[in-house]
């Protein structure tokens, strides 16, 4: 396959073409042209009875000058003619895919996303077609993102407030009497309500960049043993044992403690709410010579199925579509999770089989690297 040529060599090449063939063109004109126009304008002279050049100096001077002048009108038109031509050739050829663009952009903000552009001859043409339909992938996932977004949120938003309205409308209609219990569940709706508009705000700004991330030289050890003391006294006695593996010391990482100690508490929270009996884990390690400090989070629980495994950090997914936020969560902690674990310079994996259990496990990077 040939190469293609340069954006910056068309155009070089383009205008070296029109300057030669206007000035080819100038040439030949003149060359045949201008010595017939001479030899008209002596058989003239001729007919006039002038016999010797030193009498005929002046006419003769006069015919080269009306011969040079018709070359001239003739090598323009028909130079300025081909140049003009080559000219419009050229910028046609480089403007056909601008004008492409134009148009699919049209069609994208008319919501058509179908369109992408075609490959050009031209390499930069080419190159700028590649980045402009991945910009179009891209703008075409996040509407997509932002209609599941919004039909996400509308089911998430509704079921609490369809609640809170039938209770007072059947408290407004003396249908219910109003007791403790009854407000405590309205509390409780409220309480969902203003946890999920929480979550959304946070994974906003995770998304937008605009979350502060202040990442420190950090000692974990202090962190991790204070959370699995803290859970622990939360499982009942026939639940599932929470524990930690580490070792009795561990390196230093640049991180951020509060939004660590937030993405941590996520695994394990969820950990918790799906493993009934067995164990969780809660494990940190160094995977020599790897510049990062893993942590897992391990359990032995319901587990996630393989064709679920790759929406887990999508906003709004549960593994069980009939799971209500009641028993899932809101649905965008592991969301939230990821975001801040990419802010920290770091990454965060899954692993699962049903009925077995899940991992989750991310990386932070160690300070002195």
């Amino acid at each position: 396959m040939s190469q293609k040529l340069s954006l910056g060599t068309r155009l070089f090449l383009s205008h070296l073409a029109v300057m030669m063939v206007g000035l080819g063109t100038f040439i030949f004109i003149a060359k045949f042209s201008s010595p017939q126009f001479f030899v008209l304008r002596l058989e003239q002279l001729e007919k006039k009875g002038f016999m010797t050049v030193r009498s005929a100096k002046t006419y003769l001077l006069d015919g080269f000058e009306t011969a040079w002048n018709r070359s001239a009108f003739w090598s323009l038109i028909v130079g300025g003619g081909a140049a003009g031509f080559l000219s419009y050739y050229a910028s046609q050829k480089i403007m056909q895919p601008l004008e492409t663009m134009k148009d699919i952009t049209q069609n994208f903000a008319r919501g058509d996303w179908g369109e992408r552009m075609p490959e050009s001859e031209i390499p930069e043409l080419t190159q700028f077609s590649i980045s402009f339909n991945r910009m179009a992938s891209d703008l075409e996932d996040v509407e997509k993102r932002r209609r599941e977004l919004i039909t996400d949120l509308t089911h998430e938003l509704r079921t609490p407030l369809t609640v809170v309205r039938g209770y007072l409308e059947e408290l407004a209609a003396g249908e219910i009497q109003p007791t403790s219990e009854l407000y405590l569940s309205l509390v409780g709706e409220t309480r969902r309500l203003e946890r999920l508009t929480r979550d959304l705000q946070e994974l906003s700004q995770a998304e937008a960049g605009y979350m502060s991330i202040d990442l420190k030289s950090l000692d974990l050890l202090p962190l991790l043993t204070s959370l699995v003391s803290r859970f622990a006294d939360q499982l009942l006695e026939d639940g599932p044992i929470l524990t930690l593996d580490c070792p009795p010391t561990l390196p230093l990482v640049m991180a951020d403690k509060d939004r660590t100690q937030q993405i941590l508490v996520n695994l394990l929270g969820n950990a918790i709410r799906y493993t009934q009996t067995g164990s969780i884990i809660l494990k940190a390690e160094v995977k020599s010579p790897s510049p990062y400090l893993w942590l897992n989070v391990i359990d032995t629980g319901v587990g996630i199925s393989e064709e679920d495994l790759p929406h887990v950090f999508e906003r709004f997914w549960r593994a069980d579509p009939s799971r209500s936020s009641y028993s899932g969560g809101s649905g965008i902690g592991l969301a939230i999770a990821k975001r801040l674990v990419e802010l920290q310079g770091g990454k965060i994996e899954v692993e699962s089989k049903l009925k077995k259990g899940t991992t989750f496990r991310f990386y932070l990077p160690l300070a002195n690297k």
